[in-house]
């Protein structure tokens, strides 16, 4: 049995085409850069578990996974990427196809994309093309690496809930009027074709709102019940799907067995955020905010990336994450993918977001990875308000299980380590003193104000509080603000990511089809660095401007770096 691909990758690029590519683009391009460089970022090989090892041959993957990359190094559609292949000389060449190939169908790549989606092979795509990296000595293990985040927007219209729950019903009849009209059949009249017959347009304000509250509700459940009753095969379809959910999330039945409209003011309340859907067309996107300005719907995605300095800066790992989801929750995961690649960092910066004392012990302890970050601060409100008796004012005896107040008392109670409902939060130990020696206690104002006029003192298990005092002590340090000062420069990846090649918009809908985007842009990314600049050279400062200039000539002081102002 043959594996139905076309081994063509390995082969040599025709004498013909090297010719007119080396004539007509005698600096090279990112596309002969590929070819040049790392004989390809692939092989068919890499790709034949993907595939059944019986049937007709297909096209070359490799071919495809070259092709779905340099698409978003120019930011090329399906159907402009297959034009290239046709016409364009590089693309040839990176390809090794003869000047009078046809190419492909640009559908092709669509059905190429649906191939990535299953199981993990996104990630697989990138672990092979950071391998062929690290074999070319284009990136290499312990150095330091760097992480950020950013939002992303899905491919949906912002709705309220009444257009939601609007747009869910016409999504449903939609999806049954093309598979199964029979089913409509006595059910949909002329007020049905009026209510859902175009796309959901009403406003934040629309006219008679709770008339429509009403209708839409009834017609949605109208529905579902017909569909139960009369064809229950019809109830697993997907948007049929979505509308019994959107209608559960926005609607309730009361006592009397009528659908009663949700409100956050009432008991029936809405779900949370994670879990509240926004379109009956992504159910994977979610509502968040940071802040008292950044507002979305969509998704987080998270970027790291090498800053050793000795080079281009290579991008080792994306992962894309519910919006609602928080920083710290990735940490672990990128760690161990950035194990699995050969690729542990020595040193990981990141910022407030990512760290906690439970994933820097871990990280320490499983990968060997400092993680470089400032930790939450103290959350008692003696510290938060800057007087009183903060945790750190006691002094801890973890041999003796005690704790001694600033007033010289002894806890009478040592309990713990309780675990965290977290998974990012340290477990706790709880020191008691007794009302006997707080309440006659002449500063207990500036201790407790709790009623019983006692303080308990809670603090982590020793390992984990000796990580706390070490980190808080370095961050008072000039050269961990040195090191740390580096992590700035992901900001700048953040923006080439999102503005120079269309990260910050999904192009295609779902959260497993947002994160194979995000995979072919870290690629691409990494292709347009790496064949900027000759190997073992760093990219350029940029230029003065020409009033630095002046200020030079003129031997006038400026501050070097934007970080030095105050």
């Amino acid at each position: 049995m043959s594996l139905p691909v076309r081994p063509r990758s390995a082969l040599e690029v025709p004498e013909l085409t090297a010719q007119v590519a080396r004539a007509s683009n005698p600096r090279g391009t990112p596309a002969m850069w590929i070819r040049d460089r790392l004989d390809g970022l692939w092989s068919d090989e890499d790709f034949a578990q993907w595939y059944p090892r019986d049937g007709r041959p297909g096209l070359s993957p490799a071919q495809l996974a070259t092709v779905s990359v340099l698409q978003f190094v120019l930011d090329l559609s399906d159907r402009d990427a297959a034009e290239a292949v046709r016409c364009r000389i590089d693309f040839k060449y990176a390809l090794g196809l003869e000047l009078d190939d046809p190419g492909f169908h640009h559908s092709v790549l669509g059905d190429f994309r649906d191939r990535l989606l299953q199981d993990g092979r996104a990630d697989r795509l990138l672990d092979l093309a950071l391998a062929r990296l690290k074999e070319a000595g284009l990136v290499r293990e312990r150095t330091t690496q760097r992480t950020d985040s950013t939002h992303v927007l899905a491919t949906v219209r912002d709705l309220t809930r009444l257009e939601l729950v609007t747009e869910a019903m016409r999504a449903a009849l939609e999806e049954l009027a093309r598979t199964a009209a029979h089913a409509l059949n006595g059910l949909v009249g002329e007020d049905w074709g009026r209510r859902y017959g175009r796309q959901v347009r009403l406003g934040k304000n629309p006219t008679r709102p709770k008339t429509r509250i009403n209708t839409t509700g009834a017609d949605a459940r109208r529905l579902l019940e017909h569909l139960s009753r009369n064809h229950p095969g019809l109830l697993g379809g997907p948007q049929v799907q979505a509308l019994r959910q959107i209608l559960v999330q926005n609607y309730y039945c009361d006592s009397t067995g009528r659908l009663r409209w949700r409100d956050d003011d009432d008991d029936s309340g809405l779900p949370p955020s994670a879990k509240r859907i926004i379109s009956p067309y992504d159910l994977t996107a979610r509502y968040a905010r940071r802040g008292q300005v950044t507002r979305w719907q969509g998704f987080l995605a998270h970027v790291t990336e090498t800053c050793s300095g000795d080079g281009p800066n290579v991008i080792t790992d994306v992962v894309t994450m519910p919006a609602t989801s928080a920083d710290t929750e990735v940490l672990p995961g990128i760690h161990t993918r950035l194990e699995r690649r050969g690729l542990r960092p020595e040193q990981h910066l990141v910022d407030g977001g990512y760290t906690s004392l439970v994933h820097l012990e871990q990280a320490e302890r499983e990968h060997q990875i400092t993680v470089v970050g400032p930790l939450p601060g103290n959350p008692t409100h003696q510290n938060r308000q800057g007087e009183g008796f903060a945790r750190d004012d006691f002094r801890i005896d973890f041999d003796r299980q005690e704790v001694t107040c600033p007033q010289g008392q002894v806890s009478k109670g040592w309990h713990g380590p309780y675990p965290t409902s977290s998974l990012t939060a340290a477990p706790l130990i709880v020191a008691r003193f007794t009302k006997g020696q707080c309440q006659p206690c002449p500063v207990r104002a500036k201790c407790t104000t709790s009623r019983d006029g006692a303080r308990n003192v809670g603090f982590p298990p020793r390992e984990l509080h000796e990580l706390q005092l070490r980190n808080r002590a370095e961050q008072r340090e000039p050269d961990w603000h040195k090191r740390y000062a580096v992590r700035s420069g992901i900001e700048g990846t953040i923006c080439e990511f999102a503005h120079g090649h269309g990260m910050r918009r999904c192009r295609y809908r779902g959260q497993a089809k947002a994160h194979l985007q995000h995979m072919l842009t870290a690629i691409a990314v990494n292709v347009e660095r790496l064949s900027r600049h000759p190997p073992g050279e760093s990219a350029p400062p940029r230029p003065p401007t020409a009033f630095q200039d002046y200020l030079d000539q003129q031997g006038i002081p400026r501050l070097r770096s934007w970080r030095a102002a105050s």
